[in-house]
């Protein structure tokens, strides 16, 4: 790692401590910048080049889509985001203050964070007890008592275990001891780590006003670390953090988790009435009381492809539920975007995607991994969205009226309306995540990389990403181009940090696959699906971006018709067979295709009339490039279908079903019968199998808690058909099979 370079010390960046020096004037997380900092103008950051990015879209799209009359069914709160230049807020390196002062003084510092203007200062057991005797929880252990024949104290003590067994103990003492020991790791791996300080200005006063949720993306198990770390550096109140059950088996460490903020849950509740009760009502508790932020990911799990995972809605829909019972009068949801310059896990995820199985959590798995202390990971850019209002999108869209009529300590089941409109927010707050992503020039590498193997020439590559910086930008995409760095130096820099996927070789740009030509055919098609897995991981991060335009282009491909109507329906039909592989909104096929032409035609690729789609003389490099990009998932899908079309006759389980097709891709590659290498993945083959069962063609349903599929091999093979002969399609095909 290269030495920092060295500055003259500046200021803490902690934030004004008082509701009195950030609201003047009733200046609140809703009023503009300049209000809510007090006067204090935005300091220019350090991060680069923001390229197309917009300067609080974030707060625009919201503004737009919570509008009173605009998130009625019908009119969906998303609003396409405004597709012009404009600038997103500015960062600031926390790590450079961390480089130049001590550590312990940090970690020892005045800790008086701002909190919840309505909060009782409460100790975690007083929490618990609250949660014990609830009227929800009793209600639950006295229908469970009933029902079993037991004595109710019987069932109060299994609650009483399962709150010990899940809940935070949070203590200064455990913080200060990760503030010093993260501050020595993270100057160890990370160049720098840069956060939006307009966007911590923001959540400090939505953590006075309101109680708080935070949405952050998901890719590594340093997120929530981070997160911690960067609102203890605020002086922010810490978040308690959801955090699964398998990081209890790590001796010392999962007791240092709890005591740092984190409360744990089972990955599957299995039916559990009393522990859904207790957990539910311990998060609610939290939420209501505004005890602390709570931290969650709308993902479940990291994404092991650096895509953005399709949303669980299950603890979502807990810490809505204060709001619709009038519990509280608002609650803010805030999105936050983690970008890693470089994958702390990117070899594993890619070992993890081809079937090697993922190492259970362990403290001794943890030292072993001390190792990558010593690599460089380049730079982490944390953007912290605009709080979104929950009473202002659900203004108009639902009605809280139903929970009126019934006792607010009894079960109840979501209305189809609340379950509709909370799946929509959950949409919603990962398309802000994605919005903010932060794409380093090396994403741009592994793009234009991937569609030249083996091998590219070095002075090409240099030219076409310089070629696709600009098309990201037109698209809006957030690029970080370092300061003052040529195109040659940007892509030797990306090189060097990730040397270990890819070198410069003669003049020309090859994939790190070293070793690759020895051993058995097997061991070289695994070698060979590493290399171009982990490098795919990087290009993912640009597909956010490019997907609704990438679509367009493929369906015109597909079609090879230049009617409107043609052309959208095959890309409907594109749309809702990657629903799982991407992020679209619910409902707005049509939205979504208007604004994939509007990019194309932005970009001169294309032209398009009332009636026709068509690419213009020069646009024809662009169309190919963008289907090219997503080529990989089209002939993958095909794949994946070929062999449940074929090969599977009988009911399977997915357990079943990932090894099954594995082998008979593997033994298509060692044939030299295919080059989609991305096909072994065992997320695209999972989303494939997703894809049918929406579109009607596998049938799935539970068998003694695990589930089976069955595959209708005529729609399956109609389905394949559209693939290969690129045959137009209306939306409800499937249910017509």
């Amino acid at each position: 790692m290269a030495p920092p370079i060295a500055r003259s010390p500046r200021p803490s960046p902690r934030l004004p401590q008082r509701a009195g020096q950030l609201n003047r004037g009733g200046a609140g997380p809703w009023a503009p910048r300049e209000a809510a900092a007090g006067g204090r103008p935005p300091r220019r950051g350090r991060a680069g080049e923001r390229g197309t990015g917009r300067r609080g879209g974030a707060r625009r799209t919201m503004a737009a889509a919570a509008a009173p009359g605009q998130a009625r069914r019908g009119a969906p709160m998303y609003s396409q985001k405004e597709l012009t230049s404009k600038k997103r807020d500015d960062f600031e390196d926390i790590l450079e203050e961390r480089r130049l002062s001590s550590d312990l003084r940090y970690a020892m510092k005045c800790y008086t964070p701002v909190i919840y203007k309505g909060l009782s200062p409460c100790k975690p057991n007083a929490i618990k007890s609250t949660v014990l005797q609830s009227e929800q929880v009793q209600y639950v252990i006295k229908q469970l008592a009933k029902e079993m024949g037991e004595s109710p104290d019987i069932i109060q003590e299994e609650a009483t275990e399962i709150l010990d067994e899940m809940g935070h103990s949070m203590q200064l003492g455990t913080i200060r001891f990760f503030a010093f020991t993260l501050s020595k790791i993270f100057k160890q791996l990370f160049q720098r780590v840069c956060v939006n300080e307009e966007g911590m200005q923001r959540l400090q006063h939505a953590i006075q006003e309101h109680p708080v949720v935070l949405l952050p993306s998901h890719r590594s198990y340093v997120d929530f670390l981070m997160l911690s770390y960067l609102l203890y550096t605020y002086d922010l109140a810490l978040p308690v953090i959801a955090a699964g059950i398998d990081f209890l088996g790590m001796k010392i460490i999962g007791e240092l988790l709890r005591r740092a903020g984190a409360f744990f849950m089972r990955r599957s509740f299995g039916g559990n009435r009393l522990y859904w009760a207790v957990f539910a009502e311990y998060v609610k508790t939290m939420l209501r009381t505004g005890y602390a932020p709570i931290e969650f990911f709308l993902e479940g799990t990291r994404s092991r492809t650096a895509k953005t995972l399709t949303p669980k809605f299950g603890l979502l829909n807990i810490v809505m539920e204060p709001f619709f019972k009038r519990e509280v009068f608002d609650t803010y949801l805030v999105p936050i975007s983690i970008s890693y310059e470089r994958i702390l896990e990117e070899s594993l995820y890619a070992y993890e995607l081809l079937g090697v199985p993922k190492p259970k959590e362990s403290t001794s798995g943890l030292l072993k991994a001390r190792r990558i202390l010593s690599d460089n990971f380049g730079t982490i850019h944390i953007y912290v969205g605009q709080p979104v209002s929950l009473r202002t999108l659900a203004s108009g869209r639902v009605s809280r009226c139903p929970y009126n009529l019934v006792p607010r300590h009894l079960p109840q089941k979501p209305s189809e309306d609340i379950q509709e409109f909370v799946r929509d927010v959950a949409y919603k707050m990962e398309l802000l995540q994605i919005e903010n992503m932060v794409l380093s020039p090396w994403v741009l590498v592994a793009a234009v990389l991937l569609q030249n193997l083996p091998a590219m020439d070095f002075e090409l590559l240099i030219e076409k990403t310089l070629w696709l910086k600009g098309l990201t930008q037109t698209f809006g995409g957030f690029i970080e181009w370092p300061d003052n760095l040529c195109a040659k130096k940007a892509v030797v820099s990306g090189l060097t940090l990730h040397s270990n996927i890819a070198r410069l070789v003669d003049g020309h740009v090859v994939l790190n696959d070293k070793g690759v030509e020895d051993g058995a055919v097997g061991e070289i098609v695994f070698k060979h699906a590493l290399a171009i897995l982990m490098c795919a991981t990087y290009r993912n991060q640009l597909l956010n971006v490019f997907v609704r335009p990438s679509l367009v282009a493929v369906a015109l491909q597909m079609t090879r018709s230049f009617r409107k109507e043609d052309v959208y329906s095959c890309f409907s039909f594109l749309r809702d067979v990657f629903s799982d592989e991407f992020i679209f909104f619910p409902g707005i096929s049509l939205k979504d295709f208007e604004e994939g032409c509007f990019l194309l035609t932005k970009c001169d690729a294309i032209q398009t009339s009332q009636q026709e789609i068509y690419p213009t003389d020069k646009g024809g490099v662009t169309v190919s490039f963008l289907s090219a990009m997503f080529r990989p998932f089209v002939e993958g899908y095909q794949l994946i279908f070929r062999y449940l079309s074929k090969e599977t006759k009988e009911a399977f389980t997915e357990k079943q079903f990932i090894p099954g097709v594995r082998n008979f891709i593997f033994q298509l590659l060692e044939k030299g019968n295919t080059q989609c290498y991305e096909a072994l993945s065992s997320d695209m083959q999972k989303n494939a199998l997703a894809a049918l069962v929406q579109l009607g063609a596998v049938k799935k349903k539970k068998v003694s808690n695990e589930f089976t599929y069955n595959v209708n091999q005529e729609a399956v093979n109609k389905i394949l058909d559209m693939f290969d002969a690129g045959i137009p399609v209306q939306k409800p095909v499937a249910a017509r099979l």
